[in-house]
C-alpha cells in the first residue's frame, strides 16, 4: 500500500499558486480609484444632469476613528406616494478605493424615505448621497467626516 504525501515544497508551491488565481481579479484601477472615479460615477448616476440641493438629509459624523464602522443616516423629504416617491438612493464616497458604496431600491411601500448603515471611509472626505425620484429627477445632499486617529477604513 503506498501513501500519497506531498512535500512541504510542493505544498508551498500549490499554495502560492492557489493566492495568485484568487488575485487575478484585482486590478490597478480597483486600488487607483479617487476623486476622479467617483466624478465618474456621480455622472453615470445622474446621467450627465445636474441634481438639485436640497430633500436630500444625509447625517454622518464629522469626525470618526472607525473608519470602517461609519455610521451614516439618509431621510428624504418624500410623500412616497404612487405618484412622488424616492425610487433609487445612491451613496459614493469621493476618496474610497471604490466610490459606489451603495444604492438602495425604494418603493411607496416603504413609507418613509429614510436609510440607516455603516459605511466604511477610507479617508476624511466628502460622502454624496443622490436620490432618485420616480419622476426622474434627482436631489443631492452631502456630509464631510473626518477619520482621525489613524483608524482609516483599511484597518
Amino acid at each position: 500500500m503506498q501513501q500519497n504525501r506531498l512535500s512541504r515544497r510542493q505544498v508551498l508551491s500549490a499554495a502560492g499558486g492557489a493566492i495568485a488565481l484568487a488575485t487575478v481579479g484585482l486590478s490597478a484601477t480597483d486600488t487607483l480609484a479617487g476623486p476622479k472615479e467617483a466624478k465618474q460615477k456621480l455622472a453615470e448616476i445622474t446621467g450627465g444632469t445636474k441634481p438639485k440641493k436640497g430633500r436630500v438629509n444625509v447625517k454622518l459624523p464629522a469626525l470618526s476613528d472607525q473608519g470602517p464602522l461609519v455610521p451614516i443616516q439618509i431621510s428624504v423629504d418624500s410623500p412616497m406616494t404612487d405618484d412622488d416617491y424616492v425610487s433609487e438612493i445612491h451613496i459614493v464616497a469621493s476618496r474610497n478605493t471604490s466610490p459606489d458604496v451603495a444604492v438602495f431600491h425604494l418603493t411607496p411601500m416603504a413609507g418613509k424615505a429614510e436609510v440607516a448603515t455603516r459605511i466604511r471611509v477610507r479617508e476624511s472626505q466628502i460622502v454624496t448621497v443622490v436620490a432618485k425620484m420616480n419622476d426622474g429627477s434627482l436631489y443631492v445632499g452631502k456630509a464631510r467626516s473626518r477619520i482621525v486617529g489613524g483608524a482609516g477604513g483599511c484597518g
